[in-house]
Order: C-alpha cells, then sequence, then structure tokens
C-alpha cells in the first residue's frame, strides 16, 4: 500500500516535471523528474546534443564578465527552454536544436556594481487560466532584476506585458537609500501562486547596522498592483535591517501558502544592537500567498552571528512517517542539518533538541545559549574542526601553515561566536548546503544533495583600529557600520592555495530520510580545472548548485571542473562525465523533446569562486541512429585526460627529440670514422 501511495505521488508530479514548468522542476522544488530514458546503463553513451552562447564573452568587457556568476536552471514551457543571463537577458530556446526563438534585453547597466555580482537563477512561468486561449500574455515569463525590477513578458514571444505594472515592469521600492545601486537586487526567480506573484531580494551584507529590511513583496500577477508586503524580522527593540529572502520560494497551491527561506539580520557577524532571537530572521516562513498573512515560523539559528542563513529553497514533499504519508516541508542548511516539518504546523516531523553552544565573544554581543539540533537525520558535514583536521600534503617540509592557522583561532565546534582572536567556521558560509537545494525522490523516499567542506576565518577587529587595516588579497571585508567592530572573513587556505581541511572539499551524499540514516557519499570534482598542467585530483571541489534525481535511477550535477556529471542513485557511483566548456556552476534539468530526454546545464563559471568564466548553455542526449560518442569524448575530455594526454605528447616529443639525437650522434660517428680510415 505504501509504495502504492509513493507511486501516486510520482505521477502526481509527472505533469510538471515532464515539462519543468518551475526553477525547482515542480512547485515543491523536489529537483525529480519522472523520466526514464537514460539509465544507469546506456548514460555512458551521451553525447552534447547542442551548445548555444549568449554572447556576453564577445560583446561584454572582460573587467564586467569577471563580476559575474552564470547559475541559471532553463525552464521547458511553451515548447521552448526559456532562461536568464546573468544580465537578466531573457533567452527561450528550440530544445531540440538550442537555436534561439527570441531574446529580450532590459538593458542592465553594468556601472552599478551588485553586491552578489551579476546573476540570474531562473525565470518563473505563470498562466492566466482566465485570459482567452491565444491572447498575448496568457501565458507569462516573471523574473527580477539585479536593478530591482519586476518584469513580465509573454512566455511565447519575449514581449514585455503591456498592462503588467508600467509597460511590463515593477520598480521594487528598497525602502531606504541605498549606499550605491547594487546593493540591492534580485538573484533568485519570483514564485507564483494563486494569481499572486511573491519576489524577494538580495542585499549587500556586512555594511551596515542600519540596513534596508529584508521586505518580501507581492503583486497581483495580471496588473502589477502590489498585494502586500511581508517583513521576516521583528523589530522590536532592536536595531537591524535585512533577514531578506535571497534564495528561490515554493508554493502549496492547494494549501495557498508560499514557503519563505530567510536570512540573518544585519550585520552577520556582530548582534549586539539585535538581542534576542531575532524571530523569523533565519526561519522556514509559511504565509498565505493572497494575503501574506503569517501562517507559521521555525527558526533553524537564534541570533545569528555566522551568516547561516537559509540558502536553499524549501522542499515540499510526501514522506512516509511512522507508517503513514505526511505532508512536509524539507529544509537543508549551511551547517548540514536537515530539518523536516510538517507543512500545516512548522513543527517538527522527528524531534529537534536545543544544546548549549560555545559562548564568550566581542564586547557588547550576547549570543544565544542554545540552537536547535535536529536529531534524526545526521548531519551531511563534519562540524568541528581541529589542528589535527589540517591537510598537509607534504609533511617532509616541517612547518604547516595551516595547522598555525588553525591553533591561532578560536574553534570550538558549530556555533563558535566571531572573536577579535579569529574564529574558525566549519562549516564555512557557503555551507554545508547552499542554493542548489537538495532533491527528492518521492518513489524511493530519497534524499540527495551537494554539500561542501571549507573553513572561514572571521576575526573582528575593533573600529578604532580598522583605519589602519588593509585587508589581504582575498579576505572580505564588512565595515558593519553602526557596529563597534568591522570584520574580515578568508577561506583558510596553504600558500599553494589548497584548501586547509583535509579532503574531499565537495560531495553529493544521500539520505534515508525515514531510517535517518546516510546511504552513500560521492566525492564530486576535480582539481582539473585549477592545478597546474591539470593535474585531476580527485579530492571534489565545494558546490553551491545542487543536483537533479530521475526515474531513470540517476543524479546529475555539475561542479567546480568542467564536467556535466551522472552518478547511479543507488550506489553513488560517478558513471559518466561530459566536457563542458567551462565549469557549470547552476542547477542541471532534464525533459523529453520529441521522444528524446535531454540533459541541460547552463556552463557559465563563478567569479567569485575563481572559475574561467563563460556563456553556454550545453545539453546532452542519447545517440541516434548513426552516431556515436567520439573518441576525444572518451579519452581526453574526461578528467585527467588533459594531463595524461599532455603527459604522452610531452614525452612523444622528448621521445623524437631524443631519437633525433642519438642519430645525429651515430651519423656523427660513422663520418668521422670514415675520416680516419
Amino acid at each position: 500500500m505504501r509504495h502504492l501511495l509513493r507511486l501516486l505521488a510520482v505521477l502526481c508530479l509527472a505533469a510538471p516535471a515532464l515539462a519543468w514548468e518551475h526553477w525547482g522542476g515542480d512547485p515543491s522544488g523536489s529537483r525529480f523528474s519522472p523520466l526514464k530514458e537514460i539509465t544507469p546503463d546506456n548514460v555512458g553513451n551521451l553525447i552534447r546534443a547542442w551548445e548555444f552562447r549568449t554572447g556576453d564573452l564577445d560583446r561584454r568587457a572582460p573587467e564586467v564578465m569577471r563580476r559575474t556568476k552564470f547559475q541559471a536552471t532553463p525552464l521547458f514551457v511553451e515548447d521552448s527552454l526559456v532562461f536568464c543571463s546573468p544580465f537578466n537577458e531573457v533567452i527561450a530556446l528550440d530544445p531540440g536544436t538550442g537555436a534561439q526563438k527570441w531574446r529580450y534585453d532590459p538593458d542592465i547597466s553594468t556601472r552599478q556594481r551588485p553586491a552578489n555580482r551579476y546573476v540570474c537563477r531562473g525565470v518563473a512561468y505563470w498562466v492566466d487560466d482566465s485570459a482567452p486561449v491565444g491572447a498575448v500574455c496568457r501565458s507569462r515569463i516573471f523574473m527580477g532584476t539585479n536593478d530591482a525590477r519586476l518584469i513580465a513578458l509573454d512566455a511565447k514571444s519575449g514581449i514585455p506585458c503591456a498592462g503588467f505594472g508600467n509597460g511590463g515592469e515593477v520598480r521594487l521600492e528598497t525602502g531606504m537609500t541605498l549606499e550605491w545601486p547594487g546593493e540591492f537586487q534580485v538573484t533568485s526567480p519570483p514564485v507564483v501562486g494563486r494569481g499572486v506573484i511573491v519576489v524577494g531580494s538580495a542585499i549587500g551584507d556586512n555594511r551596515r547596522v542600519d540596513a534596508p529590511r529584508g521586505m518580501v513583496r507581492a503583486f497581483d500577477a495580471r496588473s502589477g498592483a502590489p498585494r502586500w508586503t511581508f517583513d521576516p524580522l521583528l523589530h522590536d527593540g532592536i536595531e537591524a535591517g535585512h533577514a531578506n529572502v535571497w534564495a528561490p520560494m515554493s508554493v502549496d497551491e492547494t494549501r495557498g501558502l508560499v514557503f519563505l527561506p530567510t536570512s540573518s539580520p544585519s550585520p552577520d557577524f556582530w548582534g549586539g544592537k539585535r538581542p534576542g532571537n531575532n524571530e523569523h530572521a533565519n526561519s522556514v516562513v509559511a504565509l498565505h500567498i493572497e494575503t501574506g498573512e503569517l501562517v507559521w515560523s521555525f527558526q533553524t539559528v537564534h541570533h545569528d552571528l555566522w551568516d547561516y542563513d537559509l540558502p536553499a529553497q524549501p522542499t515540499l514533499a510526501r514522506i512516509d512517517v511512522s507508517e503513514a504519508m505526511r505532508d512536509v516541508v524539507i529544509q537543508a542548511t549551511k551547517q548540514g542539518f536537515i530539518f523536516v516539518l510538517d507543512r500545516n504546523t512548522g513543527r517538527p516531523v522527528w524531534p529537534v533538541e536545543e544544546r548549549a553552544v560555545p559562548q564568550g565573544t566581542a564586547d557588547g554581543e550576547r549570543p544565544s545559549p542554545t540552537q536547535p539540533f535536529p536529531t534524526h537525520v545526521p548531519t551531511l558535514v563534519p562540524q568541528k574542526i581541529s589542528v589535527e583536521d589540517a591537510f598537509d600534503p607534504f609533511p617532509f617540509l616541517g612547518r604547516s601553515a595551516c595547522k598555525e592557522q588553525f591553533a591561532s583561532a578560536r574553534s570550538e565546534g558549530l556555533y563558535t561566536p566571531p572573536s577579535t582572536q579569529g574564529t574558525l567556521l566549519f562549516p564555512f558560509t557557503g555551507g554545508g548546503v547552499n542554493w542548489g537545494g537538495v532533491a527528492f525522490d518521492p518513489l524511493h523516499q530519497i534524499l540527495y544533495a551537494n554539500v561542501s567542506r571549507a573553513v572561514h576565518l572571521v576575526k573582528l577587529i575593533p573600529r578604532e583600529q580598522a583605519a589602519s587595516f588593509n585587508p589581504p588579497p582575498g579576505h572580505d571585508f564588512g565595515r558593519q557600520q553602526g557596529a563597534p567592530f568591522v570584520m574580515s572573513r578568508a577561506m583558510v587556505t596553504s600558500p599553494l592555495g589548497l584548501l586547509c581541511n583535509k579532503p574531499p572539499w565537495g560531495e553529493m551524499v544521500a539520505v534515508d530520510l525515514k531510517g535517518g540514516k546516510i546511504l552513500w557519499r560521492s566525492t564530486v570534482g576535480t582539481t582539473e580545472d585549477r592545478a597546474p598542467l591539470g593535474i585531476a585530483r580527485p579530492w571534489g571541489m565545494p558546490l553551491v548548485s545542487g543536483v537533479v534525481v530521475t526515474a531513470g535511477g540517476l543524479v546529475f550535477t555539475g561542479a567546480m571542473d568542467a564536467y556535466l556529471r551522472a552518478f547511479d542513485a543507488r550506489t553513488g557511483k560517478e558513471l559518466w562525465q561530459g566536457r563542458l566548456p567551462v565549469p557549470g556552476v547552476a542547477n542541471p534539468m532534464t525533459y523529453l523533446w520529441k521522444g528524446e530526454q535531454y540533459v541541460v546545464i547552463g556552463a557559465g563559471g563563478h567569479s567569485e569562486a575563481g572559475t574561467t568564466i563563460g556563456d553556454s548553455v550545453v545539453a546532452f542526449r542519447l545517440p541516434r541512429q548513426g552516431e556515436a560518442p567520439s573518441l576525444l569524448s572518451r579519452t581526453i575530455d574526461r578528467p585527467g585526460g588533459r594531463f595524461l594526454g599532455g603527459a604522452i605528447s610531452a614525452g612523444l616529443v622528448v621521445a623524437i627529440i631524443a631519437a633525433a639525437a642519438w642519430r645525429w650522434r651515430r651519423a656523427r660517428r660513422d663520418r668521422s670514422a670514415k675520416s680516419t680510415s
């Protein structure tokens, strides 16, 4: 009976998942597809179907491109793939050939220097069932922009919807004067339900105590008229802003609920002017989508001092609990926690304990004495780092810079407060899990997630010393105006640029939610695209993007090296890699077109991570009759293939030179012998 219920859950998801009409595959954000044409048995035969380039590399200045992150996941709607570029150009492609069908350019200024760089993770799709069939803008594409606009386009043509706002757009009011135009932007797609469109925001961190508030805004999806606003942070007796929703949201259309993953209040690393738990910040918040009325809120971090905001889309699922199916919200966190909450009430499905955490911090700070720890599902990443955990690949050299950095800072486990001494944050502020979120297979009740393992060193510097402080290269510097401390933050790395904690640095994890156990872990990514000579050490690379899981038994993901990968969903074995022009630091997606299953990923790199920058969208499919994977794709275009090919080529060159030298010396001896005789 339970298997039948699970199958029904899959069938309920099948229609939207086949079309991939939402950023997370469906309104629930499951990132699950019922497609099964590509399987563990044939995935090794995938070939590149097409590649589309946005043209940004050719049209924009290199210094502008160095401020981009290509994180878009296309939608498959109206017989088109629709996505946005980092500059908010909306582009529709033919799903079979990758040819451009239409393009809309909102003319984003490249002089504004947005706080979170130029990025657009995706767009939203909505159909107005009250409009006549065939009417312009009956089906719409919505997008939030880097310059704080909400835009509505006809999904078939890309023409702005004239009846929405002012000529197809609404300008988002920031609520206060910005320090610079890029302090406020929209980076994740809006969501739509019951004729209401909801949009969050991304706001520059660590600039000031009195920062813009993290208002969530809702508008009529037809007219663009304002419907409601919601400030996630309660302001009773505190001085702070933010708690914004920069990550993707989810919608339960049946219940009429929108689920918000909120972030930390301002500034991130000192909260002396915001005493208490800072309710509704760092929380999963459920609102009535038509009115903005609060239904429930569950806080995952009290009085955040670590930038442990909720980075991932809340995933809505039906899970098998105590011999019954239950509607839940699954929330992954940067700390590597998985919270599972009842969808109606927000109460934890399994116990969450309040545990004592390290205390003792900078002047004026009052950290929470306890923090919530889920007890049923194991943490996806370790949460404590020590000198013994330092990565020392060359112990024969004696002195270890990594051990020295670890030993000099506070490190008492998760939630060690920031300090003037310097505090190690592990997991670092990028996760654990980041904006890519998790995928959930409703048939097998298994959750899949990409996770990172890296360490941040955060140091509070008294303001009177800030004028003479010169941040070293690679250090973030937060002025935290209005606080008695400024902030310095950096990845803890060795002089060679390697992360100081032991690998793996990036993994995919499979979790049995009901059983509360990790099923497998697999390292994701190599050092090939970062190391000298293309040496591909299988150490994994930090992962901010997510995965897609299919009924065919596969999990697909990009990484910080330039490959799309497929893993066996049952065992975690890596089965295939498809070479990309640059790293695909975006969530992949899959769709069916004319009987063929395609897997697509945006491959444009990630400037903050230091990858190569590009402007491509790449699709793969199984070979047609007469086609086959190329020899290049089976040899050189594999992790380590370039190094091996280079080594073989170098060896051949050396051999040829040696042979030529030997022949020359032999000929010289022969001539010498003849002249002597």
